[in-house]
């Protein structure tokens, strides 16, 4: 079971994320309360509540954003059932990040405020500097950006401190947009290349095709937009994407594509790249990236 698990965590960071999600559901599968839950205090959390967070995200990874929610409410639940605080800590942070991934912000920000006098409890500067980034990340999702460059900054040097290089690519990447929001142009384009060498440096690949796709959203702001760049980038982002079989980057990164092809007077183009990666889901239709992809559809009907 405990292997199953660390090589669910290893291959979903590294990209792989099918043979991630079988291994965690090995796990699962293997796991008995009555049996496994003293190892909590073996290994930091309870191993089933643990891989459930973790599987949750390889659903949402592969397209399935209704079969990540389930296992994060599972997760939650179970976390809370064993009143073992390090666990629930650990559930409710990687919970935070599946709802962001999701779009519900409103279920994000009570489990941040749920989080926080857990950290404090606690007492681990490692689970600190998650509950800067989620304040941080929630803020620029919301319309903050300011906010958001403060506490990320804040985030990233103090979790910089602790050695920790983990997630590192998608904290820069909340970073650098948040920075091109208020202007600060040369600051995002150097956050988001921080975050490339970050993938190349850790081999954490599970957030490159979401990083590319961000730079190309950059290279279309400030005072001299290079459509040529961010087509190159939405482009690769397609092509990292599709070799994770990571649908859920693929949307986001055809729907910016669209976007640019659109705006370029290419409607046609535009509906042959987004049409087909949306009608492969089948779930999720109330997730923000689907609703978001769904409307520019709709405005792109002819």
């Amino acid at each position: 079971m405990i292997g199953h698990r660390q090589m669910g965590l290893s291959l979903l960071h590294t990209g792989d994320v099918v043979d991630a999600r079988t291994h965690l559901d090995q796990a699962i599968a293997l796991y008995d309360s009555a049996e496994h839950r003293p190892l909590a205090t073996q290994f930091g959390q309870d191993v089933g509540a643990a891989s459930l967070s973790w599987r949750s995200i390889a659903w949402w990874l592969l397209g399935h954003p209704d079969a990540a929610l389930a296992d994060t409410e599972r997760a939650l639940s179970v976390a809370r059932e064993t009143q073992h605080l390090a666990t629930l800590v650990y559930v409710i942070n990687f919970s935070i990040w599946l709802y962001i991934h999701c779009g519900n912000y409103s279920a994000t920000k009570a489990l941040v405020d749920e989080y926080a006098p857990l950290q404090d409890r606690l007492g681990s500067s490692f689970w600190n500097g998650w509950g800067m980034m989620q304040r941080g990340c929630l803020s620029a999702l919301t319309g903050n950006a300011s906010e958001a460059v403060r506490t990320i900054t804040g985030g990233v040097e103090f979790l910089r401190s602790t050695e920790t290089t983990m997630w590192m690519p998608l904290f820069l990447s909340h970073l650098a947009k948040a920075s091109a929001e208020i202007g600060q142009f040369d600051e995002a384009s150097a956050k988001i290349g921080e975050a490339m060498t970050a993938v190349k440096t850790t081999k954490e690949n599970w957030y490159e095709a979401e990083i590319i796709r961000v730079a190309g959203e950059i290279a279309l702001q400030g005072m001299e937009p290079d459509a040529t760049k961010a087509e190159a980038c939405f482009a690769s982002a397609l092509e990292v994407a599709r070799k994770q079989k990571a649908k859920s980057w693929e949307l986001r990164a055809a729907r910016s594509m669209a976007r640019l092809l659109c705006a370029q007077g290419r409607p046609q183009a535009a509906h042959e790249i987004l049409d087909p990666v949306y009608g492969w889901f089948t779930a999720g239709f109330d997730t923000l990236d689907l609703r978001e992809a769904k409307a520019l559809l709709d405005d792109l009907a002819f």
